[in-house]
C-alpha cells in the first residue's frame, strides 16, 4: 500500500476548521467548533504544497419542547433548525521544516441556508417582544476561519497540534433566530493523533481542543469555554476506498456570562457518532482527489438542540511523487 498516496489525498480534509451552523448563534445552544470538523488522518503529514477543500454540511436538530436559549436579553423555548452549508478554502503546506514539524495555514469561507424556529420568543422585563410560533430562514455567508498546524510523523504515529480562529465578518443580527455568522470571535487551540500502518491499511485517529469565546457586543453576552474531542477510526481497501467509524464529544468546561440565575451557567454537552465512506483517485499526473461521505447521530444533549447531520467533503492536493525505480546493476 503506497502510505503517502493515503495521506496526501486526504490532507484537505484534515485541514478543514470549524464552523457554526444552525440554528442559532452561540449563546442560542450552540458552540463556534463544529463536532465532526476533525476525522481520519488529521494528524497525518502530506505533500508540500497548495491545497483545495469544498465541504457541504447538511443538519437537522430540534431541542425539548420546553427547553431555554438564551440570546441577550431573550429567551427562545423549543428551538429547532435545519440548515445546508458550504464551508471551501485552500491549505498551504510548507516544505521546509519548523521544529522538526510540517507546518501548513489554512484559510476558510463559508455562504449556507439556514432555518430556524421557536415555539416561544420572551424578552427580559424591560422589553415588550412576546412571538409564538417563530421561524425565520436566512441563505447568506459566513464567517471567515483561519487555522494553522504543525505535524510531526514518526514512522506509524503522527503528531499535531493547531490554532484556529473566528473572524466575525458572517451575516449576523442578534434579534434574528437564523445565522450564518456567530457575532464574535474565538480561539481555539489543540492537538491531536493518527495511527495509521500501511501494511494493513488501518488507521486510527483523535483530535481534542478548548475554545475561548470572546464577548459578543452586540448582545453583552459571553460563552464559556467548551472542550471538544473528534475521532475517526478506518481501513483502506486497494489503497483507495475507506470504510469507517466517526464520532465526537463536547462539553463547556465553565459557564456563560449573562445567562439568567436561573439556567445555572447554561453549560452545553452533546455527543455524536456514525459511519464514514471515502475513495481516493487520480486527477492527472500531479493531483489526487478525495470524496469522504460521513453521518452522525447525535445524543446526550444537554442546553443544546440535537439531531443529525450528514458531511460531504472533496478536497484536491498534490499527488504524492511516485518513487524512482530501480536501475540495473552496472557490469564493468
Amino acid at each position: 500500500m503506497k502510505r503517502r498516496n493515503i495521506l496526501t489525498a486526504t490532507a484537505g480534509v484534515g485541514l478543514l476548521m470549524s464552523v457554526s451552523i444552525p440554528a442559532l448563534a452561540d449563546e442560542g445552544g450552540l458552540s463556534f467548533w463544529l463536532p465532526g470538523t476533525f476525522g481520519s488522518l488529521a494528524a497525518a503529514p502530506a505533500v508540500p504544497g497548495w491545497s483545495w477543500a469544498t465541504f457541504y454540511v447538511h443538519t437537522n436538530v430540534a431541542a425539548a419542547a420546553g427547553a431555554q436559549f438564551p440570546r441577550g436579553g431573550r429567551l427562545d423555548v423549543g428551538i429547532s433548525g435545519r440548515g445546508d452549508l458550504v464551508g471551501f478554502g485552500p491549505t498551504y503546506v510548507f516544505a521546509t521544516p519548523v521544529l522538526g514539524a510540517q507546518l501548513s495555514v489554512s484559510l476558510l469561507g463559508t455562504a449556507g441556508r439556514n432555518e430556524a424556529s421557536a415555539a416561544l420568543s420572551l424578552t427580559g422585563p424591560l422589553g415588550n417582544t412576546i412571538a409564538l410560533n417563530r421561524t425565520q430562514e436566512l441563505t447568506s455567508y459566513g464567517d471567515v476561519l483561519p487555522q494553522v498546524a504543525l505535524k510531526w510523523n514518526q514512522g506509524v504515529n503522527n503528531f499535531m497540534v493547531y490554532g484556529a480562529g473566528d473572524i466575525p465578518v458572517g451575516d449576523y443580527d442578534p434579534n434574528r433566530l437564523a445565522n450564518l455568522g456567530i457575532g464574535h470571535g474565538a480561539l481555539d487551540l489543540g492537538g491531536g493523533y493518527t495511527y495509521f500502518d500501511p501494511k494493513s491499511g488501518n488507521e486510527f485517529s483523535w483530535v481534542a481542543g478548548l475554545t475561548y469565546n470572546f464577548k459578543n457586543t452586540s448582545t453583552q453576552y459571553q460563552n464559556g469555554m467548551d472542550f471538544h474531542i473528534d475521532w475517526g477510526a478506518s481501513h483502506f481497501f486497494d489503497n483507495k476506498w475507506q470504510l469507517g467509524l466517526v464520532g465526537y464529544y463536547l462539553q463547556q468546561v465553565t459557564d456563560d456570562f449573562g445567562a439568567p440565575p436561573a439556567l445555572d451557567g447554561f453549560r452545553t454537552r452533546i455527543a455524536g457518532i456514525g459511519p464514514q465512506f471515502g475513495y481516493i483517485f487520480p486527477m492527472g499526473d500531479k493531483l489526487q482527489g478525495y470524496v469522504n461521505l460521513k453521518g452522525y447521530w447525535e445524543f446526550a444533549e444537554q442546553n443544546r438542540p440535537a439531531g443529525w447531520n450528514t458531511w460531504l467533503t472533496f478536497a484536491i492536493s498534490p499527488a504524492a511523487p511516485e518513487p524512482p525505480s530501480a536501475k540495473p546493476p552496472v557490469r564493468k
